[in-house]
């Protein structure tokens, strides 16, 4: 197999470094024509929505002042026939007289308070003598603009009317003037021209949402279901949203009620055409932005490799750690921004560190994988360190009774469970600087620096009351047995004092067990005699 080398199978950090200065450049720069474009579109729309819900209060505002207009043409024929509303030549010259002098309707008429049409203008002379199609007047016996309905002549119109009451206050009828809505009409003069090509338009409708005002006549008559606007708008609310039209095509829409009837006038224009200039903006700022993006992205180029190349020396350097050139190379090495000159720094150190760490951990494993607390080899070197600082210290030798017992009986699994249960309980009870160990299988040792003698047996015979008060399943309760020695001015052999407190634990174990001894000479002979007693099996 060819060996390829480290510098051929990864990317360098040259590489890397330009890549990802190119990568956020690019993105910056994405971002920034997105932003960009996303807060003109939000603007324009704005702007849009509050240009059309302007212009749809302006027309309502028109619309408004030709119904007061209206209503007022109307109110003064009125009083001119209540004083003689049975002469039919009065009533006709009075129609005639109105309909030319506003030009605003499409007939004129008079009808009597049963809904008989008495006059009507010259246009439509043939209903005289019929019924009007309108009979909201009649019942409201007050200025009103009627909902959409098919007149006499088969025109579909609104009325605009005005009571009639004689002298005495008697209701006689009323004069009206009817807008023919699928003809040019009154509206047509007030909205239409104000139709444009992109797909802008005006249009109205009554409280029912029907359309009686529309650039398209065949849409005049129908019903407008589901749109948020229609809604509104029927419900007297002014304002603006961005909707979908019957066909399907986004509209930013303003609406106004019209104050004096309950129509309402929504002007509205396409969401394309809104933003139809928008996207020929962003693409004139991209040419134009290209030439400085091509310069940035040379000088980032430059840049990075001249970022990268102290990086690259310390890679070079990393490479070869393991040979004795490496130190002095480092040493050498000066790097010319903080970056680069923490990293050499750390290499140094780390070079220091391994080394020493390397030696540390070929001579110790630190703990126990069962129960957590320290092995004999770190215990020594603890110890160690206690006879260098000459720290004195006690020491409990603990050991748990008949656990052979608990192993023959419940098996090793529970037996562990006792072990691992003895080494918390042992932990609850021990301060930070304390040292537990395993030395055994069941055997324990609880280290107390600057901790005299009678300390440590107040301290031993607290653990020996609170493991009997354990509970540990399947096993239940357990005992242990502690022997207690301590270091002195003329003893701070660890060593010595360990084998002191197995001394007392033994003459614990000797005097019935479940107890705490501490160590003293006068029972030395009887604890060797013991000890042999136990090498033989005898005990």
């Amino acid at each position: 197999m060819n060996h390829i080398p480290l510098h051929a199978r990864f990317v360098n950090l040259q590489t890397l470094i330009i890549f990802l200065a190119f990568l956020v450049a690019l993105i910056t720069l994405n971002n920034g024509f997105y932003a960009s474009y996303k807060v003109q579109r939000e603007q324009l729309i704005q702007q849009e929505l509050e240009t059309n819900h302007a212009y749809s209060q302006k027309l309502a505002s028109a619309a408004d002042n030709f119904i007061k207009a209206a209503h007022d043409q109307l109110a003064y024929s009125s009083n001119i026939l209540a004083k003689n509303f049975t002469d039919q030549s009065l009533l006709i010259s009075e129609v005639e007289r109105l309909k030319l002098q506003t030009k605003s309707f499409g007939s004129v008429s008079v009808v009597n308070a049963e809904g008989l049409i008495l006059a009507v203008s010259s246009n439509a002379a043939d209903v005289i003598g019929s019924r009007s199609g309108s009979v909201e007047s009649l019942h409201t016996q007050a200025p009103t603009v009627s909902t959409a309905y098919f007149a006499a002549d088969g025109n579909y119109v609104v009325l605009i009317s005005s009571p009639i009451f004689d002298a005495s206050g008697t209701y006689l009828g009323y004069i009206g003037g009817s807008i023919c809505l699928e003809r040019p009409n009154i509206l047509n003069n007030l909205l239409g021209h104000h139709y444009q090509q992109d797909g802008s338009y005006i249009y109205v409708v009554d409280s029912n949402r029907q359309i009686i005002y529309h650039p398209d006549p065949e849409r005049i008559g129908s019903y407008i279901y589901n749109n948020q606007v229609i809604n509104n708008v029927t419900k007297g609310v002014s304002g603006s949203a961005q909707v979908i039209n019957s066909k399907g095509v986004a509209m930013l829409a303003g609406y106004t009620p019209i104050q004096t009837t309950d129509w309402g006038v929504i002007a509205q224009r396409p969401l394309t055409a809104t933003l139809s200039g928008l996207d020929h903006l962003i693409r004139q700022v991209i040419s134009r932005t290209a030439p400085l993006a091509l310069f940035t992205f040379v000088f980032i180029w430059l840049l990075a490799r001249f970022i990268s190349r102290p990086l690259r020396e310390l890679a070079g350097t990393a490479m070869k750690i393991g040979t004795p050139a490496a130190h002095s190379h480092l040493k050498r090495f000066k790097p010319w921004y903080f970056e680069a000159h923490e990293l050499k720094k750390g290499l140094l150190k780390g070079l220091r560190l391994i080394t020493s760490q390397l030696n540390q951990l070929k001579e110790e494993a630190t703990t126990d994988p069962l129960t957590g607390a320290v092995n004999r080899r770190s215990l020594e070197e603890l110890l160690k360190n206690f006879e260098q600082q000459d720290t004195y210290f006690s020491v409990l030798a603990i050991d748990i009774d008949h656990f052979k017992k608990v192993n023959d009986t419940f098996g090793h699994p529970a037996g562990d469970k006792v072990l691992v249960g003895l080494v918390q309980e042992i932990n609850r009870i021990s301060r930070k600087q304390d040292i537990v160990a395993r030395t055994g299988g069941e055997e324990f040792l609880l280290i107390l620096p600057d901790t005299e003698l009678d300390t440590a047996l107040v301290i031993a015979e607290r653990l020996r009351s609170r493991v009997a008060q354990l509970q540990i399943k399947p096993v239940g309760s357990i005992q242990v047995s502690v022997g207690v020695s301590a270091s002195s001015a003329s003893n701070r052999a660890s060593a010595e004092v360990l084998k002191q407190a197995d001394m007392a634990l033994y003459q614990a174990k000797r005097l019935g067990r479940n107890r705490c001894e501490a160590y003293s000479s006068s029972f030395t002979e009887q604890q060797s005699e013991h000890l042999r007693l136990i090498e033989n099996c005898q005990l």
